[in-house]
């Protein structure tokens, strides 16, 4: 594989990671928690494909291989670093979602309770 193949690599799989994060925060606002856990799953495995790639092209370096730094490769760490930050914050909105609806849940009791 190319040297620019493999950057697209990086490109693609981050972007993967990404879409299936943000999906994974408007599954669990709609109320599918399960399918978000699934969703946040899948962005991880997308994840650690795009830095598995990103390490063998460091370990290359470390061999003494000559890598060439491209715009394209800069826009590949970028699309990683941004994949990893929206998948962390993906992962805290779906708690606060999980929090929101297990208190709405307990409101709805109450509110039962008071009733009868």
């Amino acid at each position: 594989m190319d040297y620019e193949q493999t950057i697209m690599q990086i490109i693609a799989s981050s972007g993967e990671a990404r879409s299936l994060s943000l999906k994974a925060v408007r599954t669990a606002r709609a109320g599918n928690l399960e399918e978000a856990g699934t969703l946040i799953k899948s962005a991880k495995e997308s994840l650690t494909k795009a830095h598995k790639v990103q390490t063998g092209l460091i370990q290359a370096e470390g061999r003494g291989e000559k890598t060439e730094i491209t715009l394209l490769m800069i826009h590949a760490q970028d699309h990683l670093m941004n994949a990893l930050t929206v998948r962390e914050l993906a992962v805290e909105l779906i708690e606060e979602v999980k929090e929101r609806k297990a208190f709405e849940q307990q409101v709805e009791q109450q509110l039962k309770g008071s009733v009868n």
